[in-house]
């Protein structure tokens, strides 16, 4: 069963590269479809372990696979590969699906807990320092900024640092939504100048749960309807934590990175492929 699953994948993963027209030097015997498929399986299978990864690929999957050394750099090349794959998905669903309603959220991932700061290597800037309001604590590293189909499939992935307020990453995020839809975030958003620019220029609705105070007040049903699609971005958001290990090993903030680009990718994946 798992064997089919992970053929599916590099299935999906050879057909996209070979649609955006992926070119690769002819001798290789391991293409960058494998070294992407076995980046998969390591974060939906084997917690980021990408060692493990390839001891199940070789025999499982593919005749013989990279050393480990060979494949951290080839993957490490294919950076803006795996997020045009992640993109290229979730525009599928936009304009092909024809799904009109998306939700946004962030959570934040630490590079290493606070009392490690003074030796963390990855991020030593104050930037990355930010604040987990929901766990009331303090964070040193990236936030991960979501948008998500009414099911919960991710779209488009942003990553900011840890210190930005969700309200600042929206002044500055570019959305490719279709024309006519809805976006729905929490109270975090609350942004009247630009949920009127989305609607005015990009006919997109920025469906911002309300705060008591706020000078645009809900009626009760379209309240619960936003707080019930709020819900389920939260269930995708845990269900991609739940994928990542309590600690990321990463040598460098590029490696870091690229593991949290494959977490989204293999739950993206999961729920449309799988």
């Amino acid at each position: 069963m798992l064997q089919e699953k992970v053929i599916a994948i590099y299935c999906l993963v050879d057909d996209l590269l070979k649609g955006m027209n992926h070119s690769e030097h002819n001798n290789r015997k391991f293409t960058d479809g494998q070294v992407i498929a076995t980046a998969l399986v390591s974060a939906l299978y084997f917690r980021g372990n990408q060692t493990m990864s390839l001891d199940y690929m070789d025999g499982h999957v593919f005749d013989h696979v990279l050393k480990k050394s060979g494949f951290t750099k080839r993957l490490h090349k294919l950076k803006e590969i795996l997020m045009f794959i992640l993109l290229r998905i979730g525009r599928i669903f936009k304009y092909m699906c024809c799904e009109m309603r998306y939700i946004i959220d962030s959570f934040p991932v630490k590079a290493c807990h606070n009392i490690r700061i003074s030796r963390c290597k990855l991020f030593r800037e104050e930037e990355y320092r930010g604040c987990n309001a929901s766990k009331r604590e303090h964070f040193h590293g990236v936030k991960i900024k979501l948008v998500t189909t009414a099911e919960g499939i991710p779209v488009e992935m942003y990553l900011v640092q840890g210190a930005e307020h969700d309200s600042q990453i929206l002044k500055r995020m570019y959305h490719d939504l279709p024309p006519e839809s809805s976006l729905y975030g929490d109270s975090a958003y609350p942004n009247y100048e630009i949920e009127d620019m989305l609607r005015e220029v990009e006919q997109v609705d920025l469906a911002i749960s309300r705060k008591s105070n706020s000078k645009r007040k809900d009626i009760q049903a379209v309240a619960f309807i936003k707080e019930h699609m709020r819900k389920r971005i939260e269930t995708s958001i845990s269900q991609i934590c739940a994928l990542m290990p309590r600690h990321i090993n990463a040598v460098t903030a590029d490696g870091f990175i690229i593991k949290l680009i494959l977490f989204v990718m293999a739950f993206q994946f999961e729920k449309t492929v799988l």
